[in-house]
């Protein structure tokens, strides 16, 4: 696993923070084909996630018409109705404007 790799600013970042059920019936399926799809949509630029007792996935994208795309994706959309009916007890999502970044190694 690595950093995005988000080179040109600004960018937008897209926080998802969640708190799961217990329901695990095609979860794991799902969240990896949305991973799979996400990265095929025009204006994606990577993505980060990290699931302990909250999960938090952080998408960047090029711009927000890409996010609003992404949105309304036919696939994702089942997705989104899945995690709200079954998989979520409580989530957030978080739209960022990045406009300075910097870490170690450049």
């Amino acid at each position: 696993m690595s950093l995005a790799k988000t080179t040109q600013l600004p960018y937008y970042a897209v926080i998802f923070s969640s708190l799961r059920s217990d329901v695990e019936e095609d979860y794991g399926l799902t969240s990896d084909r949305m991973m799979e799809l996400a990265q095929q949509q025009p204006g994606f630029l990577g993505v980060e996630h990290a699931r302990d007792q909250i999960g938090i996935t952080v998408s960047y994208w090029q711009d927000l018409a890409a996010i609003k795309n992404w949105k309304e994706q036919a696939e994702h959309q089942i997705a989104q109705k899945l995690g709200k009916e079954k998989w979520y007890t409580s989530y957030r999502i978080r739209i960022c404007k990045v406009e300075h970044e910097y870490g170690s190694p450049a």
